[in-house]
């Protein structure tokens, strides 16, 4: 964690601190004054359980696309899923050995990701944060929120949240995620960084609205290359259960990527209501966002498993994109034709490298830059328990750009059933790492520009919500020019053999694959006990090993949970199974940050146990794990990717400390 960073943070909770000792009562002042207005007795329970929720409504949270919800400090399965690193459920993903490290994929997705292509090393992409992972706030006192968690060996994850309101109308909030972990095995080391703080306002009169954030990311991960000799780590010797001991490929690379965002969406209201154009008004909108991401990758000497190299000095290579779009909109906000919105957009890309290479086959470009422009609009509708949006963009100017049309419905059947379906059609280039890529290693240098076609997703999906029976949802997906990293396809190479070389180079399927997707999730509840299953069925059609998915994933749940100590203390403990069947799963790549399809090696089929116990007293969750205590008995043939160990048992603490000053 970056000092500066680390003592604003300090600073601030010193600050938040002091606030709170000052205070006559441990309620904040709001929660004070909400009893007096509601009339609160002492021993009046119903009035108090009511009063809890009303001051819990008032601390929202906000997303870019103004859906609002509150700050939650229940203790859930579904908080327990969500207590790791990226701080979101991550049943379709599969860590790799150390914290911070890569996820392989055990989903696929649903769509293709935007309009225009991004920058690639797509591996290290899980933890950084886009533009609709910032949340905006409106809160009634300061609002602290501070995430932790041990890592493997030797460090931490701490995320600090800070907002508070200064007015009514105008809210400030900081933010900083800082992860190290030196990993179980050698040169394993990751180290991340994540700052994040801006401001919402609103005007006075209600006419004029802004948020704001900028943010300052860096992923960095020393890399190994995985395992030298397989059996030391399959054949469970006790000689090399201490991972120190492993032999690996390589102890001298490293690989980082770093980013920084300014992002500015604001509007106005141009037309009220009682201005007799509109039954409720027109607003006109800009979004600006410009944002630079830099990709290295570094080692001290050349490696005869990535090929031949351009030097036997230092490998280094530096990919560089400066974006910058401008989004303009002009809204119709009508009470019978609902939200009408029109907008043209602006995106200005510059993907380059340091100089060109020159190779036998010819020249390869240092840059791709140039404008893109593209025209749109957005609609949204609500007849009672009916609600409809649609969102529709067109590329009319450049080359990278293609089209986007995602449509959903939602429909409550009954008060505890709820109907949702959605469309989406998109297309657009490939990443730029597949489009152009130099590097010191003569084989990891290409340009497909102008070769490359536009990759095509089109999905359909339907999914019945129930509180009482669960959560089904289901999805077909059509994909058509699919680009993907593979080695050779035509070569007979075991990935899972170091003798071997790792040329990973992009490829493009020219054929259509289909995907099916059905996901079923549900709770069954006794008494104290809760038993939370989450099923997942893919089906892949395709003529080759391109988008690679296991056929089954589970994850189940078996609980307790319970107050104790006259309700001080709220304890939830259990047992969860996670289980995918074998698949060929994906390679990883250091040198490109990426995965890649492989087809030699199928891997999957152990089990995967975790048992918890988790607590909450008063506003703070914590939570200790057994990750994968099953590891020592069930047999050492777990992987993460292809020569990359899944990880041992080792026990894990954290915890979720809100403070509402």
């Amino acid at each position: 964690m970056r000092p500066v960073y680390l003592l604003l943070l300090f600073f601030i909770g010193g600050v938040t601190v002091i606030n709170a000792q000052v205070k006559l009562s441990g309620r904040p002042r709001v929660q004070q004054d909400t009893a007096i207005a509601l009339g609160e007795k002492k021993g009046d329970k119903k009035k108090t359980k009511d009063l809890i929720a009303a001051e819990i409504e008032a601390y929202k949270i906000i997303s870019i696309g103004r859906d609002t919800t509150v700050f939650d400090t229940t203790l859930t399965i579904q908080k327990e899923y969500r207590h790791n690193y990226l701080r979101r459920d991550d049943f379709e993903l599969l860590p790799f050995s150390n914290v911070g490290h890569p996820y392989n994929i055990l989903g696929a997705p649903l769509s293709g990701r935007g309009l225009y292509p991004e920058l690639g090393a797509s591996a290290k992409s899980n933890g950084y944060l886009e533009v609709e992972d910032i949340n905006y706030y409106h809160v009634p006192t300061p609002t602290t929120e501070i995430f932790f968690k041990t890592v493997m060996e030797q460090g931490q994850t701490m995320d600090a949240l800070f907002t508070l309101n200064t007015s009514e109308r105008f809210n400030v909030f900081i933010g900083y995620k800082g992860m190290r972990s030196l990993g179980k095995y050698r040169h394993y080391l990751a180290s991340n960084g994540n700052f994040q703080t801006g401001f919402s306002y609103s005007g006075k009169n209600g006419r004029y609205r802004a948020r704001v954030h900028m943010t300052s990311q860096d992923v960095l991960n020393q890399e190994n290359g995985g395992l030298l000799v397989p059996e030391q780590f399959t054949s469970g010797d006790t000689e090399f259960t201490d991972r120190g001991r492993v032999d690996l490929l390589f102890e001298n690379a490293e690989n980082k990527l770093v980013g920084k965002r300014y992002f500015l969406d604001h509007d106005y209201l141009l037309i009220r209501p009682q201005d007799s154009v509109s039954d409720r008004g027109v607003r006109i909108g800009h979004t600006f966002n410009y944002e630079t991401k830099n990709y290295t990758f570094i080692q001290d000497r050349p490696e005869d498993y990535f090929g031949d190299a351009f030097t036997t000095d230092d490998i280094s290579d530096l990919a560089k994109l400066r974006v910058m779009r401008n989004n303009l909109r002009l809204g119709w906000e009508s009470k019978a034709l609902g939200d009408i919105t029109a907008e043209v957009g602006w995106y200005n890309y510059n993907y380059f490298f340091n100089s060109v290479v020159i190779t036998p086959d010819g020249v390869i470009d240092n840059q791709l830059q140039g404008n893109e422009v593209a025209v749109g609009g957005q609609w949204a509708k609500a007849w009672g328990p009916l609600s409809l949006k649609a969102r529709v963009m067109q590329n009319i100017s450049g080359d990278l750009g293609g089209n986007l049309l995602d449509a959903s419905m939602e429909l409550s059947l009954t008060d505890d059933l709820t109907l949702e379906a959605a469309l989406h059609r998109s297309s657009r280039m490939a990443d730029f790492n597949y489009l152009l890529y130099q590097s010191d290693y003569r084989e990891y240098n290409w340009q497909n520009s102008d070769t490359f076609d536009k990759e095509s997703y089109n999905t359909i999906s339907v999914a019945l919500n129930s509180e009482k029976w669960g959560r089904l949802e289901a999805s077909y997906s059509l994909i058509d020019n699919k680009a993907y990293f593979a080695t050779n396809p035509t070569d007979s190479l075991n990935v899972l053999n170091p003798e071997e070389q790792m040329v990973v180079k992009p490829y493009q399927f020219d054929e259509t694959i289909s995907y099916l997707k059905v996901k079923f999730e549900n709770e069954f509840r006794v008494g104290h006990f809760g038993l939370y299953n989450t099923v997942m069925y893919q089906n892949v059609q395709q003529d080759q090993p391109v988008m690679n998915v296991p056929d089954l994933v589970t994850r189940n749940t078996l609980y307790y949970e319970n107050h104790l100590f006259k309700k001080a203390l709220y304890l939830q403990t259990g047992i969860t199974l996670k289980y995918f069947t074998s698949f060929y799963l994906n390679g990883y790549n250091p040198v490109l940050g990426e995965l890649y399809s492989q087809g030699e090696e199928e891997i999957g089929d152990f089990p995967m146990l975790d048992f918890f116990i988790n607590a909450k007293v008063r506003r703070t969750r914590f939570y200790l794990k057994a990750e994968h205590f099953n590891s020592s008995f069930t047999g050492y043939n777990f992987y993460s990717a292809p020569n990359y160990p899944y990880r041992d048992f080792v026990i894990r603490f954290g915890f979720v400390w809100n403070f509402f000053t």
